[in-house]
């Protein structure tokens, strides 16, 4: 069915720039409970990387993110420049680097927040919500300027939500307790009411319209910023994807990237060519993402054409055969590969930090372990510079 003007057109042939937000858990080495050294390990690694570190809406948090880049192997140096800068800050400030999508282990109590004035509208807006709301997010951004085009982009991606939730799966803790999830990251963020999938939206007018209706039932700090897993970025020209845990090995953020750029390209030359894209039912979408949540790559997930249960590896087959040509192009078919020869080798993090625990002493262990790997590799050098977005 093709009920919808055409699309903008926009230049889908060549490799798009893509960009990264890792946020990280700054933890002491000797509890291994989260600290509320952000603000400081940020100072310290600005002195090293400019803007791209800054502090997050928890004291306990860090974030560095890349400037916009063409290859994987420009990626790959970004990231391996950003996160050595991080690692160095933090160790200079007495604390160490950590990713995982929720802290294993911490105080009781609420989490200390920083004093941004946006950080103090959301505890005021949403209240005890808020009291253990300290979450690490792995963000990509591809650069599709045109907004019109981005929206109808946002509603083929949408399906596929639930696989990236369960191939990136990487907090089974939280203070302390085994959470019987794979991404209990995700089941904090679906307490609010407009964190998750983003509705359908058959045009920009239509997405606008949706975030102004939502933001005046003060579910939504304002309309300009909706924190939905896809999202026309409020402040650069790139289609966001905010759905996925932080992942300590590098080489999986790097895939993980790459696999959306091409899963962005396909989808928006498929919007040109008239598709509006499946309409899946918001509700529908939140229930295959907390499936994924819960059960993560060992368990199936949501088909994104007949809405089916089946198993991770399978759907995840179906999408690189589909991306495949987009993937080959740009040279990251092998990265895309190796992402998943890894998950059925290793499984997702979830599972490996499991696995520590049993192997080692406990949550300690999983703590040294989610440190070590997440510095590992970060002895890469500088980037040429590219221009901003």
């Amino acid at each position: 069915m093709r009920d919808h003007a055409p699309a903008p057109r926009h230049d889908t042939h060549g490799p798009a720039t893509i960009g990264v937000e890792e946020e990280f858990f700054l933890v002491d080495p000797d509890t291994r409970l989260v600290v509320p050294a952000g603000p400081a390990v940020a100072a310290r690694a600005a002195g090293d990387v400019g803007d791209r570190v800054t502090e997050e809406f928890a004291l306990c948090q860090v974030e560095g993110r890349t400037r916009p880049c063409l290859s994987a192997h420009e990626l790959r140096q970004e990231l391996e420049q950003v996160r050595a800068a991080l690692v160095a800050a933090a160790r200079a400030e007495g604390v160490r680097l950590c990713a995982s999508g929720t802290a294993v282990l911490q105080d009781d109590g609420p989490v200390q927040v920083a004093g941004h004035p946006r950080y103090r509208a959301g505890r005021l807006q949403y209240r005890s919500m808020m009291d253990d709301f300290a979450v690490s997010a792995l963000h990509v951004h591809v650069h599709l300027p045109e907004r019109e085009l981005a929206v109808r982009t946002v509603n083929h991606l949408r399906p596929w939500l639930p696989l990236l939730i369960a191939a990136t799966a990487n907090s089974p803790y939280h203070r302390g307790a085994d959470t019987g999830y794979a991404a209990w990251r995700t089941v904090i963020r679906h307490r609010f009411p407009c964190l998750g999938p983003p509705p359908y939206a058959a045009s920009w007018q239509e997405h606008e319209r949706l975030a102004v209706v939502i933001a005046g039932t003060e579910a939504m700090l304002d309309a300009q910023t909706p924190f939905w897993d896809l999202r026309p970025s409020p402040r650069l020209p790139t289609l966001e994807v905010r759905a996925m845990d932080v992942l300590h090995d590098l080489d999986d953020t790097v895939a993980v990237a790459v696999l959306l750029r091409a899963l962005v390209r396909v989808a928006a030359t498929r919007v040109q060519g008239g598709d509006p894209g499946p309409r899946w039912e918001g509700e529908v979408l939140r229930a295959a993402c907390w499936r994924a949540a819960r059960d993560g790559w060992s368990g199936d997930v949501f088909h994104p054409a007949t809405g089916r249960p089946r198993p991770a590896a399978d759907v995840a087959g179906e999408l690189v055969t589909l991306l495949r040509p987009a993937l080959e192009e740009a040279g990251d078919l092998r990265e895309v590969t190796g992402l998943f020869d890894r998950l059925a080798e290793h499984g997702d993090g979830a599972s490996r930090q499991r696995a520590w625990a049993a192997a080692g002493a406990g949550l300690a262990t999983v703590v040294d372990r989610l440190v070590t790997v997440t510095a590992r590799g970060t002895g890469g050098g500088g980037v040429s510079g590219r221009p901003a977005w």
